[in-house]
């Protein structure tokens, strides 16, 4: 009896250890195969994308084309989608249900953000990124015939590729993906194909010639109680700046919907407002990725309050009207510029207000402070830790329950340790 039973647990963990060996065979396997792809697909983009963005500033009569462009993405998606597209949300809302992602979405994405960019919409590349990635990964997932929640998985990994591949910060992610769905949990069990997808990616695209993105600060001040107490109060800033940049968004998107039900005259009349906006300002400065401007943060150029103020604006009209694209970089921009200007309020040095804003605002409107942490070390090493640190901590906390989006969920308070499953504000 002893020995039957003892046979038959030694059976049942041979065959155990044999199905955990074969399956981490397989989603190795299948995280390089995402790894691979995605990462040549968003480089590919990544490269149009550098292109596209010169051709305008070389063409700046390209901007009168703004209202062309919307009409002609919008003419794209209803003819060729012909499904409801909510950007990053539509990705995010596959990862939580049974929700279908076509695999169309992805050259899609690619062709509509590059026209965005090339007319001068504001906006980013991640959101292109995401959605590219979580539509490969999902395609290669039916590919192989992996159930549904494995399926669910790739696309978690070509998420982590596609944002490794773009913004050369494979540890953040890796992390990202398994941390914007929901917040308050982590979804561990995509930890080492996200991971091994992300690295991948990143490697595609060094070998495709896609830069990494890196910023110095130059001098760093000792972090002490005085300049500890500044930065949580900058923290709480940008805390409240990521509520305003999300509800902008939100808002006035519903509001032009209510107003406009034709997505063809919403189309022309969100042209027409970036570029009537974009005349008044009398540059181009806000509009696009606005990379350039980031950069000059970090190098001493007189920085005023208007930037982060007319980025949200130009920003809010262009994605609210049917433009592609991603609200990161443009939070980024916020965070920057936001920083530079604070810097020389609050006595400390612009550079560092700069890194600390980009950090803090991509956790406001994200709410993932693990990866807005590793954002902040990959791009700007981990010498100012504790400022980092610090900040991410208090825009976590006092950004509430506002977030890009919609279709993440809050599953646990920010505030208690209760269970409040509800989506973003």
């Amino acid at each position: 009896m002893f020995n039957e039973e003892f046979k038959e647990k030694a059976i049942h963990k041979i065959d155990h250890n044999g199905h955990r060996a074969l399956s981490v065979v397989t989603w190795t396997i299948a995280s390089i195969l995402v790894g691979l792809s995605v990462g040549a697909f968003a480089s590919a983009f990544g490269l149009s994308m550098k292109w596209v963005i010169k051709t305008r500033e070389a063409n700046p009569w390209l901007i009168f084309f703004l209202p062309v462009g919307a009409v002609l993405i919008t003419y794209i998606y209803k003819t060729i989608l012909k499904v409801k597209d909510s950007g990053t949300n539509t990705v995010i809302a596959a990862i939580q249900s049974d929700e279908r992602l076509p695999f169309r979405l992805a050259p899609l994405i690619f062709i509509a953000t590059l026209i965005t960019h090339l007319v001068g919409g504001s906006a980013g590349r991640e959101g292109a990124a995401l959605q590219m990635g979580g539509a490969i990964g999902n395609g290669i997932g039916r590919a192989l015939k992996l159930n549904s929640t494995d399926k669910k998985t790739m696309i978690m990994c070509g998420m982590s590729a596609a944002f490794s591949a773009l913004f050369g910060t494979p540890m953040a992610a890796a992390i990202f993906s398994m941390e914007v769905i929901s917040v308050g949990i982590m979804h561990y069990a995509a930890l080492v194909p996200c991971v091994i997808s992300s690295l991948v990616a990143r490697s595609v695209a060094t070998h495709m010639g896609l830069g990494t993105e890196m910023y110095v600060i130059g001098t760093i001040p000792k972090f002490g109680v005085v300049n500890g107490i500044l930065i949580s109060v900058f923290a709480v800033i940008c805390g409240f700046v990521s509520i305003l940049f999300c509800m902008s968004l939100h808002k006035y998107e519903e509001f032009l919907s209510s107003k406009l039900e034709n997505p063809y005259i919403k189309a022309v009349v969100g042209g027409c407002s970036v570029l009537v906006l974009t005349l008044l300002v009398g540059s181009q400065t806000y509009n696009s990725t606005g990379s350039a401007i980031i950069e000059s943060c970090f190098t001493g150029a007189t920085i005023g309050l208007k930037y982060f103020l007319l980025k949200i604006i130009f920003t809010t009209l262009t994605l609210s009207c049917g433009y592609k694209g991603g609200e990161i970089v443009p939070t980024l921009f916020i965070g920057a510029t936001l920083g530079a200007a604070m810097g020389p309020i609050l006595g400390m040095p612009s550079p560092l207000l700069a890194a600390v804003g980009m950090g803090a605002l991509f956790c406001g409107v994200t709410n993932c402070p693990i990866s807005s942490l590793l954002i902040c070390f990959e791009l700007f090493g981990y010498e100012p830790m504790p400022y980092f640190l610090l900040a991410v901590a208090f825009s976590y906390w006092v950004s509430g329950y506002t977030g890009l989006y919609k279709s993440q969920k809050i599953v646990y308070s920010k505030y208690k340790s209760n269970f409040i499953n509800k989506k973003v504000e």
